[in-house]
């Protein structure tokens, strides 16, 4: 209390640039289910607000669109590893040439979860929308439109295409095929952060992706510290999942993250408002962090720390 907090600044740097606040949007697939601005909407939000929006590559919108839409905003792409490389490399060039700063490798869905949902209502992708990342017309673009088992298509498309087979071997394969620094995404565990950083991550992504792969799965929060405990400073650490106001942006960063991520708030600010409906989600959680600081007696990210936060088991 009692601390001079009338100017206070919210930007930190992140894979070495500067971010005007350390929220950033999740990769989220088909973002024209949404809206039809879909994946455009949420890059040019981010764009407009200097923070970074990671592009799915299941995406309804292609690399090329997004730069057209936000050619000065930062942006990340996530990357599914196909069992034809060429397409994956592919994909990697095309993000190298369109300006993307890193890869966001996810490695926690060898399979997709049992989404049952999605299974019941036999989920397919409207006709009028498709992968825009790939060629019209070929099954990496038109394999949602029609499930092939009965269930759900996308499951089936990740079952059929996606390289289910992948060891830190292809994370290595990774780093040889591009310049760009890798963000390793999915990672719930002390033993796998030590082995992103033997493998040259330049980031560990915690993340359960959702919720939706495996059930009961610990939240990211809870196992955030011991991560960021066994990188020690070697990479740097994000988290996504769970949060969804700006004192929980504060919380994670007080347990040692460098950025935060959301996927879901973004999704419904798109729905309702398209661009302007996610820039306001954005506009809220900048604002929830920045007052949460101000009652904290915090003035800059990095005054954040630990002694902010305790954990009700240990009360």
């Amino acid at each position: 209390m009692l601390r001079e907090v009338s100017l206070r600044n919210l930007s930190t740097t992140v894979l070495g640039k500067i971010v005007d606040f350390p929220i950033g949007i999740s990769p989220t697939a088909m973002q024209k289910l949404a809206h039809e601005e879909g994946e455009l909407g949420n890059a040019r939000a981010a764009a407009s607000l200097n923070i970074i929006f990671i592009l799915s590559t299941i995406s309804t919108s292609s690399l090329e669109e997004i730069v057209a839409a936000a050619p000065k905003g930062r942006k990340w792409f996530q990357l599914y590893v196909y069992k034809d490389r060429e397409v994956s490399k592919n994909l990697i060039r095309r993000a190298e040439k369109c300006g993307f700063e890193a890869l966001v490798l996810t490695v926690d869905a060898p399979l997709f979860g049992k989404r049952r949902a999605n299974i019941r209502n036999q989920f397919t992708l409207p006709k009028h929308l498709r992968m825009a990342n790939f060629e019209a017309g070929t099954e990496n673009s038109e394999g949602l439109a029609v499930s092939k088992k009965g269930g759900s298509a996308l499951n089936d498309y990740i079952d059929q295409l996606i390289d289910r087979n992948l060891t830190w071997e292809d994370v290595d394969w990774l780093k040889k095929t591009t310049r760009l620094p890798i963000v390793i995404k999915g990672i719930l565990t002390a033993e796998d952060a030590r082995l992103c950083v033997q493998h040259g991550a330049a980031a560990v992504f915690v993340s359960n992706h959702g919720g939706r792969q495996l059930d009961t799965v610990n939240a990211t929060i809870d196992v955030l510290e011991e991560i960021v405990h066994a990188v020690d400073g070697r990479c740097e650490v994000y988290l996504d999942g769970g949060v969804s106001c700006g004192s929980d942006v504060f919380k994670v960063l007080a347990l040692g993250a460098n950025m935060v991520f959301a996927g879901r708030p973004f999704l419904w600010g798109l729905t309702v408002g398209g661009e302007a409906g996610s820039k306001k989600i954005l506009q809220i959680l900048r604002d929830e962090l920045d007052l949460t600081m101000a009652l904290t007696g915090v003035v800059k990210i990095s005054d954040i720390s630990r002694n902010y936060v305790i954990r009700a088991s240990s009360l």
